[in-house]
């Protein structure tokens, strides 16, 4: 397999440090508010990229943290009259809703900053012991001029850094790049903890340095996050981690693409950011991760109403093959043997998909083949036997729903109105009173089922 690495700007093999694992860590949330479009984006790009490299017979050691102590959390708890945790545990449980949702394979563990404070202690003392940071009134700061290195993964020399609109202004810093191990505690503060230097808490960068050394070992395969994240959280933490140690932070970097809306950066200035959880009262979760792996990872993704609209089609063509092929195989007789004609065109299609996938995560061509996996089933399934179903069934399901993450096997079952209102329809039907039967099927529909007349009698789905 093959992936963009942001670190060398290009294409690279993926070769991780231990033969069948893979250390993966990604940024998680800053708990203060519901979690967006966005933030979806990077979770199900991560979760399809952590689905592949396990079909492809890796292990993956995954872990992605909360930072559950911020500027935002404690003026969110100011404006509400309580206390930072609170605030922070309410949106990390919303968290864990969502990703439940949108069926993304959970976490090895979530690291939070509050639990690790004394690692983070350690971390800092250890940073300024080795010369790359120093204590000011305000607080202890990164040297980022002792970092020979620095910018290398933005690719910004520091000229054009100091010119940056997004580094913190403080008179007491020797440069403006330098950034902040430990901010020291302001009167009123309502959250602080005790360290060598005076009370305080940690900077951003930090935290994310210490939890993913923590748990996965100095080197990581792969560090993934958003493109937001490489300046200036991810740069400061290869400054800070690779100081610490001497060795090479992470072998991989790897970033998702923005998501817009209506061609528009998300901001709360021009009130365009989209909670999930509202979008999940308009869109069943797995249209909508359909859409958000419907684009290359990388590419920007284009978030609006008629964009999703496409993918109800697009959603409702898999679950209406998964119980198709379901029905086929239930009703069909046993052969003798296999077909090795359908076998050997499904592997070569298999084969195409894995291409893609293999090829920077192409989860855009991988998509296209898998629609034309389903075309040419449904266009033999009336003469392909049982046994050949199921090896199709077996693969269809390993491509959407093992790695893809869609859930298309729903199991339902058709409420008692429903199946009395088919019952009446069918008789209507039979009557030729068509008129009935129409303002039947709309009351069948508003209540969220579609009915398919076929040759053995009506077939009630679900609406999707």
């Amino acid at each position: 397999m093959k992936l963009y690495n942001t670190l060398s700007s290009s294409v690279e093999t993926f070769l991780p440090q231990e033969k069948n694992v893979v250390k993966m860590y990604v940024c998680g949330i800053t708990p203060y508010d519901e979690i967006h479009i966005g933030h979806g984006r990077c979770y199900v790009i991560f979760d399809v990229l952590r689905r592949y490299l396990q079909y492809k017979g890796y292990k993956i050691n995954y872990v992605q943290n909360f930072t559950d102590v911020d500027d935002k959390i404690i003026n969110k708890a100011k404006e509400l009259n309580k206390h930072p945790s609170e605030i922070s545990q309410h949106y990390i449980n919303s968290y864990y809703e969502i990703e439940k949702k949108l069926n993304i394979t959970p976490a090895k563990i979530y690291p939070k900053v509050t639990e690790h404070i004394d690692d983070i202690i350690i971390s800092i003392e250890n940073i300024i012991k080795k010369g790359f940071a120093y204590v000011t009134t305000t607080g202890v700061y990164f040297d980022t001029s002792k970092f020979k290195n620095y910018g290398k993964l933005s690719k910004k020399n520091l000229d054009e850094l100091q010119a940056g609109s997004r580094i913190e202004v403080d008179e007491t810093k020797k440069s403006p790049l330098d950034f902040a191990l430990w901010k020291f505690s302001k009167q009123n503060d309502i959250i602080f903890w005790e360290s060598p230097w005076g009370n305080g808490r940690p900077g951003w960068h930090i935290e994310c340095s210490v939890m993913s050394m923590k748990y996965l070992g100095e080197t990581l395969d792969i560090h993934g996050g958003g493109m937001d994240l490489i300046f200036p959280h991810h740069e400061n933490e290869i400054a800070q981690s690779e100081s610490l140690t001497g060795k090479n932070f992470v072998n991989y970097w790897v970033h998702n693409g923005f998501v817009t809306v209506n061609q528009q950066k998300m901001s709360k200035s021009l009130g365009n950011i989209f909670a999930l959880k509202d979008i999940f009262e308009i869109y069943d979760p797995m249209i909508v991760r359909l859409f958000l792996i419907s684009q290359h990872y990388q590419k920007p993704l284009d978030f609006s109403i008629q964009e999703v609209e496409q993918f109800k089609n697009v959603y409702q063509k898999l679950v209406n093959f998964n119980e198709e092929i379901k029905e086929r195989i239930k009703n069909s007789e046993p052969k003798t043997g296999i077909n090795e004609e359908v076998v050997k065109y499904i592997n070569v299609l298999i084969n195409e998909f894995e291409t893609a996938m293999d090829d920077n995560l192409n989860t855009s061509s991988a998509m296209a083949v898998l629609h034309k996996f389903i075309s040419y089933v449904n266009k033999n399934i009336s003469w392909i036997d049982k046994t050949t179903l199921n090896y199709c069934y077996t693969k269809f399901l390993l491509l959407v729903e093992e790695i893809f993450g869609i859930k298309v096997d729903l199991s339902y079952e058709i409420p008692e109105i429903v199946q009395k209102l088919v019952s009446q329809r069918e008789i209507a039907r039979r009557n030729r009173d068509f008129e009935t039967s129409d303002k039947l099927r709309a009351q069948i529909f508003e209540l969220g089922y579609i009915v398919e007349d076929t040759l053995t009698g009506p077939k009630v789905k679900k609406r999707i």
